[in-house]
């Protein structure tokens, strides 16, 4: 069984597939770092950041649709930065009266806010074209050029490759489920016992699914011990890089430099 849905890689012809990996990755992370680095409120940076990558994304051929769609699971999480808009000082815009506190917000505190919020949804558009432009193998290679230590590049590569076989457990697991499990005709009550009961078979089929993983983990490690595995993945000698990739990575590394420097500028 074959799970395609995990893979977010999208073969397409573009400029962004064609580029190497090796400096799609460098890219993506100062992009990243960029975006990390500006200081709050620094909004004509934040609107040259979206710009650029909107025009990446184009270039892409992925679609801002796609991206923005998949970005937009990150916006969540940001919501942990909420505290900082009553927690920074500053010109009050509105007060929030919880028992006998009073929580007062700032503009101060709003505009760290959303600097939080588009840094994260920035970021994740970075990776998501990152990660949709190239294939999981080059991006091993790609961190390994780029000095990453093997070790945790072995670890992303073994937790990417088997994380396909866990999913099939889970899959095995839950069609076993229901093969034993007798459904009941239409109109009646919903089959299975109360939510206790759920959440206890739930629990049951979790615990299987860590034990038949910690089996395989020990029975693949072995084989691989078995065949000289010694911590690092080999591959074929990479091409070398030519000079219009050259070029990209200088010219998207200058335009981050300067994008942290008009920050420190406009920002607050």
């Amino acid at each position: 069984m074959h799970i395609h849905f995990l893979d977010p890689f999208r073969p397409l012809r573009s400029p962004v597939h064609a580029l190497d990996a090796r400096i799609k990755l460098p890219l993506a992370l100062a992009f990243i770092l960029t975006c990390s680095l500006t200081r709050p409120a620094a909004w004509p940076v934040f609107v040259l950041l979206t710009a650029v990558a909107l025009c990446i994304e184009i270039l892409s051929g992925l679609g801002i649709v796609y991206v923005l769609k998949r970005s937009a699971l990150a916006l969540p999480f940001a919501l942990a930065a909420l505290p900082v808009v009553f927690s920074t000082e500053g010109q009050q815009v509105f007060g929030i009266s919880v028992g006998a506190f009073t929580l007062s917000a700032s503009i101060e505190g709003l505009g760290r806010f959303v600097s939080i919020m588009l840094k994260s949804w920035l970021s994740i558009q970075a990776a998501i074209v990152l990660a949709a432009s190239t294939p999981f193998p080059e991006l091993l290679q790609a961190m390994r050029a780029i000095g990453a230590p093997k070790l945790l590049v072995a670890m992303f590569g073994l937790m990417w490759r088997y994380l396909f076989v866990l999913v099939d457990e889970g899959l095995r697991l839950m069609q076993a489920r229901s093969a034993r499990s007798g459904q009941r005709e239409s109109g009646a009550s919903a089959p299975g016992g109360s939510i206790a009961w759920r959440a206890r078979v739930t629990g049951g089929m979790a615990g299987n699914l860590l034990v038949r993983a910690f089996e395989r983990s020990e029975r693949i490690y072995s084989a691989m011990l078995a065949r000289g595995y010694d911590g690092e993945t080999r591959s074929l000698p990479l091409p070398p890089i030519n000079s219009a990739a050259w070029i990209a990575l200088a010219i998207g590394l200058f335009v981050c430099v300067f994008l942290v420097l008009l920050g420190l500028v406009t920002g607050t």
